[in-house]
């Protein structure tokens, strides 16, 4: 592991160990997956507790999150998931990530991802405490996150001239057509191989490659580059749905 994440990581477990009555903790996304890129991955952690957070608790979590004078720690993120309340996907449990705290669901491509292949930092792994998810269930929130989120997206147009809208919207809809035409999740190095073979626009697969990698980028205005990923994208989740 990178030094820098390392004791990043031993850091916050030696601080939220005894802020919060801690069951386990584990690391999945990139950092699991074997494709993480220090200073652009984020690092996705899952705190498993033995009670319900509760507001003292998240002024200790605050607490923690905001102690932590490390490099790095702004890409620290952690949903703190009751162990009472596991087996309900639509539950929202509290979360710190982008430097604030407020409340989400731990989403059925995150429970998959857990129970494939957590990194497992403290406590028992994922298959002793977190049900596992179906093939139904996982396709079901995949198709519906395409649906409701993504392809709502592809109606604007100034999210896409931003990095971000970009990166994450090609990467998205090459992992999600990989997992509803084979069941399987895979890494973001793999999706952009995958983007490849659903045939998007090489300029623009080598746009995101170079912000990642630190591959060559190529000359691409951003005008021309939101263009043509928005079209690509919009269509790509129109045949994943269809």
């Amino acid at each position: 592991m990178h030094a820098a994440t390392d004791r990043l990581l031993r850091l916050y477990l030696e601080s939220v160990e005894p802020a919060v009555p801690l069951v386990a903790l584990w690391a999945h996304g990139s950092l699991a997956a074997g494709d993480y890129q220090p200073g652009r991955s984020d690092l996705d952690l899952i705190a498993i507790v033995d009670e319900p957070v509760t507001m003292e608790h998240w002024r200790r979590i605050k607490r923690v999150h905001r102690g932590i004078e490390l490099p790095l720690a702004d890409k620290l993120h952690c949903s703190y998931m009751a162990r009472q309340e596991l087996s309900d996907m639509s539950t929202e449990h509290v979360t710190w990530a982008h430097e604030s705290i407020f409340r989400r669901t731990v989403t059925a491509v995150t429970r998959r991802e857990l129970h494939q292949g957590a990194l497992e930092l403290f406590g028992p792994p994922p298959a002793e405490l977190l049900p596992p998810v179906s093939d139904a269930e996982l396709a079901g929130f995949v198709r519906a996150d395409l649906r409701d989120f993504w392809l709502d997206r592809t109606r604007g147009r100034r999210r896409w001239l931003r990095d971000i809208w970009v990166d994450l919207g090609m990467v998205t809809v090459a992992r999600a057509t990989v997992t509803l035409r084979d069941g399987r999740l895979i890494s973001k190095r793999e999706a952009l191989d995958v983007l490849a073979e659903m045939g998007a626009p090489e300029n623009v697969v080598a746009d995101v490659r170079a912000r990642r990698y630190d591959t060559p980028a190529p000359v691409l205005s951003r005008f021309r580059r939101a263009k043509l990923a928005r079209a690509f994208i919009r269509s790509a989740i129109l045949k994943a749905l269809a």
